[in-house]
């Protein structure tokens, strides 16, 4: 699927419509979890038959498309889905019981409910939800795809306005030349990555430069009384900062991320489990503001868009293993330099990406050895006469 995006201009009535809609898709979601805990054992059928339910009982809920009431089932039955999976693998900790939400930003419309304008400048919904004809703001070119590919339209409420995204059904592969170079990244706070080749990237720090701003925003919304309109307007004016931040890091993740994918045909770094390393309190916030789940996100992306390889390794002793010898050197976390009885002295994150990239090309060499896996996919071999074969080696497929 690819999201295309728009900001959407309305008047203060289709806004107050939209926020209608969202709480008509929220209160639709936490009836179908209320009525999964009262009913265990319930599937998504059940669920889609109650919504049929609960449009006759509620008239504001009948005035609301139902594709959109369906979707929202379908965000319902995906948390009671989510919960059973992780109980069937005995995930460690918390399954994440499904729960009733309180605040949501965004409803979801499938193929009815709406119309695009010919000039793809517009969308008009058809519901009685009263939200009308938006004009889209943006620069993504939506002529060029067929409206029968848009799967999803979805209206989406930020801290900055209001957002329609459009879910199209496309392939997008590109082809580039082959750079005939591999990576090995190791992310860490002091600088944002340091490859195998000892180049490094510095990290931006974006929530450690807006924090000032964000505490003065915070001081200000604590002094409003509760329930007051200044009060709402000073929350929206902290939300934007917070808003802002969130997409300086995304966008820095995403720009490095295709630069390193445009530029190797190999690209290894570390399978990182962000959630466990958040749980070391004086290190928590630096982890968080440095955006690693981001970064390995859009490597993966970028690298199925162009054909790279994306290989993730277990990062177990990177740091302390010697990238020349092999040989274990312990050192804290304050030992920002590598040095080893062989002679290899080197930066610590250097040494851990050399590690990472030599693991990497250590798993993705043996793709389609049939000879040393007999269980692999092959074809039958040319034997020539009098070559002193007793017979042909039989297809494996």
């Amino acid at each position: 699927m690819l999201v295309l995006e728009f900001k959407v201009k309305g008047n203060k009535t289709q806004y107050a419509a939209i926020d209608e809609a969202i709480r008509t898709g929220q209160f639709v979601r936490n009836k179908c979890i209320r009525y999964w805990m009262d009913n265990k054992g319930i599937g998504q059928k059940d669920l889609y038959r109650y919504n049929t339910w609960i449009r006759a009982e509620y008239p504001f809920v009948k005035d609301l498309n139902s594709h959109a009431c369906q979707a929202s089932v379908e965000r319902a039955y995906s948390s009671i889905s989510r919960f059973y999976d992780k109980c069937k693998k005995q995930v460690p900790g918390k399954k994440g019981y499904p729960k009733f939400k309180k605040f949501s930003r965004s409803v979801e419309y499938k193929t009815s409910g709406w119309k695009l304008s010919p000039d793809t400048k517009s969308i008009k919904f058809l519901d009685k939800k009263g939200i009308g004809k938006l004009k889209l703001k943006g620069t993504w070119k939506l002529w060029r795809y067929d409206q029968n590919l848009i799967k999803r339209v979805r209206l989406v409420r930020r801290a900055d306005g209001y957002y329609v995204q459009f879910c199209v059904k496309v392939e997008i592969k590109e082809s580039l030349d082959p750079s005939h170079t591999n990576v090995g990244l190791d992310v860490g706070l002091k600088e944002f990555y340091t490859d195998s080749k000892g180049n490094t990237e510095p990290n931006p720090r974006f929530y450690r430069k807006g924090e000032k701003r964000l505490k003065f925003y915070q001081r200000r919304v604590s002094r409003k009384k509760k329930g007051s309109s200044n009060r709402k307007k000073a929350r929206n004016r902290l939300g934007r900062v917070h808003l802002k931040i969130s997409r300086q890091r995304e966008e820095h993740a995403k720009r490095l991320a295709r630069c390193v994918i445009h530029s190797n045909d190999v690209v290894a770094y570390e399978d990182l489990r962000v959630k466990n390393l958040v749980k070391n309190h004086c290190l928590a916030k630096s982890i968080n503001d440095a955006g690693w789940y981001q970064f390995r996100k859009w490597l993966e992306y970028f690298g199925q868009k162009f054909g790279r390889q994306t290989v993730a390794v277990n990062p177990a002793l990177t740091s302390q293993n010697c990238s020349n010898c092999g040989e274990v050197v312990k050192k804290s976390l304050s030992t920002r330099t590598h040095t080893c009885q062989c002679g290899c002295e080197l930066d610590r994150d250097h040494n851990a990406a050399i590690n990472i990239l030599k693991r990497a090309l250590g798993t993705v060499g043996h793709t389609g050895t049939w000879i040393l896996d007999p269980n692999a996919y092959g074809e039958s071999a040319s034997t020539l006469p009098d070559s002193g074969l007793v017979e042909q080696v039989g297809s494996l497929k």
